[in-house]
């Protein structure tokens, strides 16, 4: 079963409303949901709707089983400057037609002019200007952070990486804060969710399916070899002493939007968040290096970007039959990618000769670093490092 509503002021609903404040849009989202009786359902929000599906999600973690945003607002800061969303929101009600074409310009920045058409046609329909221009208005109060980070359910985001009316990063920002969250950022220009929905469709049935096909699960399962792989910073106590909470806030939620957009683009899986680093499971040793190897050429584009960011990461690995409980992996092939985490250096992935071998033949160059002593085995452990930087890496 789908269930779609138009939210207050807008499409089908009551058009002159005097209040569209967020509390206001949640209880008519809660009302809806009561309404019809569901007790346990997936939720999708669109832009400002998604700031809505957020609030509601961490307000009823036992209701929303997968939480599925599109280009989500969490924070309005990320998304437009005071000055900006006062001119448009003026705009919007002295001219609305002139307003209703910006904002499908903006929308489709290079076309077609057939789909501009559409958008300006389809919010002289929907909506009147001065309800417009109170939801443009509202977007500067959203922050909703606080919320986000206390989101259970497993959450998939979905952007286009040149949209101009919700920038990208506030979607990297929403993923950033939102626990359990896997970014997806598509090509093109186009904030749209209708406009070539072929991959939207594809990648949000593939993430509601997890959740609906019998025996299927995001959880990891012990049947199966795992390549676990643990990212760690400098320790967020020694960043906030050296850089003050805000600024080591920041670049915490710089690593885990690297991380968890690699992780989504390679078939990874969060298993959990370690304070300083992510933990993931892949089932393919291949995909674990293809996902290492892109989390430090985007921390090493963001250094290079910001001189002074002190972002430095560490990667490591090893492959193996884990035990599977409660969502966590436990066992000796955990233990042993965290301590091989331990011994990089900024900037290094180290892996076990495990994942080596289990990646041969896949182009990955490989520096033997020979047997290495690691806290809590016995034995010495082979260590390879993997060769990552341009020309040096398939």
């Amino acid at each position: 079963m789908v269930v779609r509503f138009d939210r207050r002021g807008a499409g089908g609903s009551q058009r002159e409303v005097g209040d569209v404040s967020l509390d206001a849009q949640v209880a008519d989202l809660t009302a809806v949901i009561d309404a019809l009786q569901l007790e346990r359902f997936d939720l999708m929000g669109q832009e400002d709707g998604g700031t809505a599906a957020v609030v509601y999600a961490a307000r009823h973690p036992e209701r929303v089983s997968r939480l599925v945003l599109w280009s989500p607002i969490v924070l309005g800061e990320d998304v437009t400057t005071p000055e900006a969303a006062r001119s448009l929101a003026d705009l919007t009600r002295t001219s609305w037609s002139l307003a209703r074409r910006t904002i499908a310009s903006t929308s489709f920045p290079n076309g077609p002019v057939e789909w501009q058409r559409w958008v300006s046609n389809y919010m002289r329909e929907a909506v009147s200007g001065e309800v417009a221009a109170q939801y443009l208005e509202r977007i500067l109060t959203v922050d909703v952070q606080a919320l986000a980070a206390e989101v259970k359910a497993p959450t998939l985001i979905l952007t286009r990486s040149g949209q101009r009316n919700i920038p990208v990063r506030a979607s990297r920002g929403a993923a950033a804060v939102i626990p359990d969250a896997r970014l997806i950022v598509l090509e093109g220009d186009t904030g749209m969710i209708y406009y070539d929905h072929a991959p939207v469709i594809g990648h949000v049935r593939e993430f509601l399916d997890q959740g609906a096909r019998p025996g299927a699960s995001a959880a990891p399962s012990a049947a199966d070899v795992h390549t676990i792989l643990f990212t760690d910073m400098e320790s967020s106590t020694a960043l906030r002493q050296r850089l003050g909470d805000a600024k080591a806030q920041e670049l915490v939620r710089v690593h885990n939007v690297i991380v968890r957009e690699a992780l989504g683009a390679h078939g990874g899986s969060e298993i959990k968040h370690t304070g300083d680093g992510i933990m993931a499971s892949f089932p393919a040793a291949s995909g674990a290096l293809d996902c290492a190897i892109a989390v430090q050429r985007a921390v090493a584009a963001h250094v290079e970007e910001h001189p002074d960011a002190a972002l430095r990461v560490y990667i490591g690995m090893n492959s193996g039959e884990p035990i599977a409980e409660e969502g966590d992996l436990f066992g000796t092939s955990v233990d042993l990618a965290k301590r091989i985490c331990d011994q990089c250096q900024p900037g290094e992935i180290l892996v076990s000769d495990v994942v080596r071998q289990l990646a041969a033949g896949k182009a990955f160059l490989f520096s033997d670093r020979g047997d290495t002593a690691l806290r809590g085995f016995e034995d010495p452990v082979r260590l390879y490092e993997v060769r990552w930087r341009e020309g040096s890496s398939a």
